[in-house]
């Protein structure tokens, strides 16, 4: 008996302490679990906190076989965690990030010694730009894994940072580079990436600083994960083949398994009360989608990092208004600073009465999944990307920053599914005409024709048999029968 248990795979999640990175980590844990892996999840005590004091202490006790545990992310508590605060993330983690989860993992390997229910750590799973948990298990001889929660493009992206500093493109020569027409330089030399600009390359190389934090991180990150056992994405083969070829030849140890929500559902999900959402859902939203036509309704979301001013939120409140589609809008309590009025000016509202729904999160699956959906305005986020095309909905996109750019470059270029909105630039006059082209139009037509034939793919690759479903399990039979550190 006691053979048997201790025999029970003990994998740790590590997550970066967003919530674009949370999401995945945990898509994959409850997939772990589900196939005979004891799980520790481990959130920042800031999100532990967050999580207990909005939705209560049922959040995070997990079910048997699967605990949460919390660390220090290194930041006091009054900092934000907000997308300015995260290059204080970048630089405290390495440093207090790594002592505490030096103190978790000594605690787990004692624990077990007097709890049956607990066997000894067996692997670390860890968020690709989470490097001190890699560097945790080598000190503890622990075998380690990386979940890299970008998409293959944007994986690429990273991968060429190095390549992007030898060729003298980083850092920026001057400030005026940002709009002077120098990022629509043409990128020739990564054969898998065809066609692409600077623009579309992960922005965090658009600086003049050589030392700048964010850069240098996430090109340390991706050098680093070549010492792991196995290199993990959240993308299928069919979708990002080139990338996905390109990739191997850096990391030979790679398991492309996404969709992960897809994957999830095609299993007999036991833990669905498991949710880390850091804000609350408002489900009402879907009653008022029960309401609306087949396709007739305009979703549009930004993610949990983005942020915007007021005039940009307002032209894009009169770009919805004069298309005359509905919307369902999420706006969280800190996308815009000032007021979260959207529709405070009479006019706006008598010309959009009845036809929107303003929410402060939403289940972004089930929305996508619901037939009176037909377009989805996105910041290009890669989860958001993909449970768009899991359901078969167009876009328009308006990316923000990191590997956004490179998701619309392909969601318009290589998938057919996108219509590409100027980055940082709203215009209502500009916002109507994409909706009606999503809606309406000759494009939108054939948008969501490819995005429902991406939808079958993607469903394909996540079933028995599928690619993604036959790498997830390769991957977990690593877990059980356990790894060797390659030399």
């Amino acid at each position: 008996m006691g053979e048997a248990k201790s025999a029970k795979p003990h994998v740790v999640c590590v997550p970066l302490p967003l919530q674009g990175h949370i999401n995945p980590m945990l898509s994959l844990a409850k997939l772990l679990h589900l196939h005979g892996c004891h799980v520790t999840f481990v959130l920042t005590h800031f999100n532990f906190n967050l999580l207990l004091n909005s939705r209560g202490p049922d959040t995070v006790k997990g079910v048997p076989g699967f605990q949460f545990e919390a660390i220090s992310d290194g930041l006091p508590p009054e900092n934000k965690r907000s997308i300015l605060d995260l290059p204080a993330l970048c630089r405290s983690m390495p440093v207090q990030g790594l002592r505490s989860f030096r103190e978790l993992i000594d605690k787990l390997q004692h624990q077990q010694c007097g709890s049956p229910d607990v066997p000894p750590v067996s692997s670390i799973v860890c968020d690709g730009v989470v490097g001190f948990a890699m560097k945790a298990a080598e000190e503890f001889g622990i075998p380690e894994f990386v979940l890299f929660t970008p998409s293959g493009c944007g994986m690429l992206g990273y991968l060429n940072f190095d390549e992007l500093h030898k060729r003298g493109f980083f850092p920026l020569k001057d400030e005026k580079n940002l709009h002077d027409g120098y990022l629509d330089t043409e990128i020739d030399w990564i054969p898998a990436m065809r066609g692409i600009r600077l623009r579309e390359i992960p922005t965090f190389f658009r600086t003049t600083d050589p030392s700048d934090t964010m850069f240098n991180y996430n090109r340390d990150s991706v050098a680093n994960a070549v010492k792991a056992n196995g290199v993990i994405l959240n993308t299928f083969q069919a979708l990002e083949s080139d990338t996905l070829d390109a990739i191997r030849s850096t990391y030979p140890h790679l398991y492309p398994i996404g969709p992960l929500p897809l994957l999830l559902r095609n299993h007999d999900d036991n833990d669905s009360t498991i949710d880390l959402n850091l804000w609350n859902s408002e489900s009402k939203c879907l009653q008022w989608l029960d309401s609306r036509e087949k396709q007739s309704v305009v979703y549009v979301n930004f993610g949990s990092l983005v942020t915007m001013n007021t005039n940009q939120l307002r032209e894009f409140a009169w770009g919805f208004a004069n298309s005359n589609y509905s919307f369902l809008w999420v706006i969280r309590p800190n996308l815009v600073e000032g007021s979260k009025e959207v529709l405070s000016e009479e006019e706006l509202k008598k010309k959009a009465e009845g036809r929107f729904m303003i929410v402060g999160w939403c289940p972004q699956e089930k929305v996508l999944g619901h037939g009176s959906v037909g377009g989805f305005l996105s910041h290009c986020g890669w989860n958001s990307m993909l449970e768009s095309i899991s359901e078969g909905v167009p876009l328009v996109c308006w990316p923000f920053f990191a590997e956004q750019q490179m998701n619309c470059f392909y969601a318009c270029k290589r998938w057919g599914i996108g219509l590409e909105m100027e980055e940082g630039v709203v215009k209502r006059e500009k916002v109507e005409r994409l909706v009606r082209e999503l809606m309406e139009g000759e494009r939108g037509k054939k948008m969501r024709e490819k995005a429902l034939e991406w939808k079958l793919r993607a469903q394909a690759a996540t079933l028995p048999g599928g690619s993604s479903y036959n790498s997830f399990i390769t991957l977990v039979e690593k877990f059980k029968k356990g790894v060797v550190k390659p030399l």
